[in-house]
């Protein structure tokens, strides 16, 4: 892990000291990031706060419709002059490598900030955040591999051959969850393959993304080609979306929020991809190691606080096994230390805001009516230290049925439901019973059936006695209500691009079609 020292970028903040015992080098406030500088002055500003103790953490400029328009415009320009759009695969490669040398250098107080604004464990965003320059370094290698091809034609007097080109200007929206994660997840690729772009994050913890941009111009990039633009979803984010130039939308939200976006996004024609909600069973069999896999689904339910769109909510577990799974998973959850983020030995942090504390426990609440029963947590943590933060307990929800609330809505916090199962056939028709489509994991030592089951579950990401695990080079989206389009690896870039077919005439005789030529195609 590294520390959280100066930067290798100079600047001025470097010495604004944010924390009682942490260099933070945070800024005030914060602009936008527009055309290679930073705009302030003359905006609305909204302030950041903490999850944790409601203390401000910095201050954003918050984008109207107007100040959209001028991110789009002179991405606009950046495409059409060719600066970004007109160079070398192999020059684009160099500007994003040299940006991930410098996001290194700064990884450690970035993952500082992180934390202080979303409320996730610092431990979790340094872990994070340190594998972040993996995307441009792969997107860089794609970038320079990318092949065109050469397909048959009808016959030997034409030559087709075709290209991949960049689409323009990309609209990129992105949640508060894994701020810089999911950024960098969509920039690499969309510089990679040659676009502009204009990236509006979360108002509630927008700050990384700010810093990206500064960083992807230290490293070389020219001005216009990456602009941030903060505020208000229904305000800048509706802007963007509905914006005419904007060639592509690439969001990473709520189902019904990805649902208006994308309707907006195609009255422009306008690609979309999306990445949207989620409600992952987890599938453990009877043959499973039991103390494995229970590390594994509190793992996956519990880490960011349960707040991914790809966490553990429905386990599934063979009845011969439930008994011992849900005595074990229980006081798992019992045990994980709640309390300040920015400590080393927290377990689990906040929810990002009241608002979403209480949209979890209204959920929760729903479970003892219908018929479950709650084997723990479920209600705001009283716990020492924790009394100002939007915390919630561990939650493990038991003699749940299909059709309750509970297993049908996605819960985006520390909450799971225990649901039994008989055998393959009940266990998939659990799983798939379901909306959404994002992730699923599969708990067994028997390798056929673990292929089996993961081929039949109707989601994009199917983990084998793990969770959470990503990579560039994996693609990365759901199905169902979960999502359009793909993240990561060859697709990720390929859906940056349009394909351009060039046919050449290598035939010197004259055509005439209206001299009695036979053919014209």
């Amino acid at each position: 892990e590294s520390g959280c020292g100066p930067r290798s970028v100079a600047d001025s903040r470097l010495a604004a000291k944010q924390t009682a015992d942490s260099l933070l080098p945070m800024k005030p406030t914060y602009g936008h990031y527009i055309d290679g500088a930073e705009v302030v002055g003359g905006h609305e500003m909204l302030e950041v706060r903490s999850p944790f103790d409601q203390s401000l953490v910095t201050t954003v400029a918050a984008a109207k419709a107007a100040d959209v328009d001028v991110a789009v415009t002179a991405a606009a320009a950046a495409f059409a002059d060719g600066r970004w759009s007109g160079l070398q695969p192999r020059q684009r490669a160099r500007v994003l490598l040299k940006t991930a040398q410098l996001l290194t250098d700064e990884i450690g107080w970035l993952a500082e900030a992180e934390s202080r604004q979303t409320g996730r464990c610092v431990r979790e965003m340094r872990a994070q955040l340190a594998r972040l320059p993996e995307w441009l370094e792969h997107f860089a290698a794609l970038a320079q591999g990318m092949e065109g091809q050469v397909p048959p034609f009808s016959d030997a007097k034409h030559l087709n051959y075709v290209r991949r080109v960049p689409l323009g200007v990309c609209a990129l929206i992105t949640p508060w969850n894994h701020p810089l994660l999911i950024a960098l997840k969509k920039i690499a690729p969309a510089l990679a393959a040659g676009n502009t772009v204009v990236v509006k994050p979360s108002e509630l913890a927008p700050v990384a993304v700010l810093e990206l941009a500064r960083i992807f111009t230290a490293a070389g990039l020219p001005a216009g080609v990456l602009n941030v633009v903060c505020g208000l979803g229904a305000v800048a984010g509706k802007a963007l979306a509905e914006h005419a130039t904007v060639a592509k939308l690439d969001l990473t939200g709520g189902t019904e929020t990805g649902m208006l976006a994308a309707a907006a996004a195609s009255r422009n024609l306008a690609r979309v991809c999306m990445e949207l909600g989620g409600n992952a069973p987890v599938l453990v069999f009877a043959d499973a190691d039991l103390e494995q896999a229970v590390n594994g689904v509190a793992f996956g339910a519990f880490v960011a606080s349960g707040q991914t769109c790809i966490s553990a909510k429905r386990v599934l577990v063979q009845e011969a096994l439930l008994p011992a799974f849900r005595e074990r998973l229980v006081a798992k959850a019992k045990g994980i230390v709640l309390g300040d983020p920015m400590a080393a030995g927290t377990q689990m942090g906040p929810l990002v805001s009241e608002l979403q504390m209480r949209r979890v426990l209204s959920l929760v609440e729903t479970a003892a009516p219908q018929g479950a029963t709650l084997l723990c947590g479920g209600v705001r943590s009283s716990a020492a230290g924790c009394e100002a933060g939007w915390f919630v307990e561990p939650t493990v929800i038991g003699d749940v049925q299909p059709h309750f609330s509970c297993f049908q809505e996605e819960i985006f916090g520390p909450c799971v439901t225990l649901v039994g199962f008989a055998d393959e056939a009940h266990a998939l028709a659990l799983a798939n019973d379901s909306r959404f489509g994002l992730g699923a994991a599969v708990w067994t030592r028997d390798v056929a059936r673990a292929h089996r089951v993961a081929q039949g579950v109707r989601a994009g990401i199917v983990w084998v006695n793990a969770h959470h695990r990503n990579d560039p080079s994996s693609p990365w989206g759901g199905f169902g209500h979960s999502g359009v389009g793909r993240e990561n690896g060859w697709e990720a870039l390929h859906e940056y691009t349009e394909t351009q077919s060039v046919v050449v005439c290598l035939d010197d005789t004259p055509f005439d079609w209206f001299g009695g030529a036979k053919r014209y195609n």
